[in-house]
């Protein structure tokens, strides 16, 4: 696993171009805001479901993560996030490189 990832999400998270939080990143799958949705390895199985049946039925690429809630969380600068939706194209293609 690439660390330099997380820098990534940070800088896309302090641009203004993350949403986190079950709902708002489904509404952003459903509007097709979302480019890249990042799942923690600890997701519950409910919420992984969710988010990765919302991924594949709106063809919004998503990547389960080797890390944990806590690093995902510690990445932006909050805490108990299990996902993280990336909202520009840029940021989605590098993260998708890193984590290739």
């Amino acid at each position: 696993m690439n660390p330099n990832y997380l820098n990534i999400i940070g800088l896309a998270f302090r641009a203004g171009k993350c949403s986190t939080g079950e709902e708002t990143i489904v509404k952003d799958i459903q509007k097709r805001r979302a480019k890249l949705v990042l799942i923690a390895n600890d997701v519950g199985p409910q919420t992984r479901k969710k988010l990765t049946d919302k991924c594949n039925s709106y063809e919004v690429p998503y990547v389960i993560v080797a890390d944990d809630r806590d690093t995902l969380s510690n990445a932006i600068g909050k805490s108990q996030r299990v996902a993280i939706a990336i909202l520009d194209g840029g940021f989605a293609t590098k993260l998708k490189q890193l984590l290739g």
